[in-house]
């Protein structure tokens, strides 16, 4: 099983550190197989908006992308085929490493002008995925960090519990196990209320209510 360090920590207040934590639930019984980074290093990737998309002069399957990143908009050239104006991405500034030791840098490609990088998951290493750009909610603010906006400064946790442990297989039983073990406190989280979908009624008829 695994699961989100952050997460983890949304249910509760534990001081521990990463690898005391771990320890704690492999001595507790609940054995930790692998810890891993949620995502590779990279920096200087924040949230961008695709203003305008043009072809590109001289070549098929590259376009020229004016983008918003927080400062004046910049022309950036790239070849992703889901690049269109209005969706928001990652985008690479120039300077920016990114994981495999990609540095970005101002270039011409084909003898057009590109000032950073949008990117898909793939180039962030966050998933295999490279059929296109990584697009972003509508709702994220341009500007942002990406690593802070996708909250990638995570750890994984890879667990083993055994047959006996079924409590285990949920973020909350996994929480409840750390508090047990090591006294720290679980947060109240808010639980919101949903609401009727449908107006229909099952009647149930309780006949043997003793036994109940």
């Amino acid at each position: 099983m695994k699961f989100s360090e952050n997460w983890l920590r949304t249910f509760i207040d534990s001081p521990l550190s990463t690898r005391e934590l771990a320890d704690a639930l492999t001595m507790g019984g609940i054995e930790v197989e692998e810890i891993h980074p949620a995502a590779d290093a990279f920096d200087r990737v924040v949230v961008a908006e695709v203003l305008a998309v043009e072809r590109h002069p001289d070549a098929d399957r590259l376009s020229v992308c004016r983008v918003k990143a927080g400062g004046d908009p910049l022309q950036v050239v790239g070849g992703a085929p889901n690049v269109r104006a209005g969706i928001k991405v990652p985008f690479a500034q120039v300077g920016a490493q990114l994981p495999g030791g990609l540095k970005i840098k101002q270039a011409k490609v084909r003898g057009v002008e590109s000032n950073g990088m949008l990117c898909s998951a793939r180039e962030l290493g966050i998933a295999e995925d490279a059929g296109g750009l990584l697009v972003l909610a509508n709702d994220a603010p341009v500007g942002q960090d990406i690593r802070q906006h996708l909250d990638l400064d995570d750890c994984v946790i890879t667990i083993k519990p055994t047959p006996n442990r079924g409590d285990c297989l949920s973020m909350l039983g996994i929480a409840r196990e750390v508090a047990a073990m090591t006294g720290a406190a679980m947060k109240q989280l808010p639980a919101g209320t949903v609401a009727e979908q449908i107006a229909d009624r099952i009647e149930i008829s309780l006949e043997a209510g003793e036994a109940c």
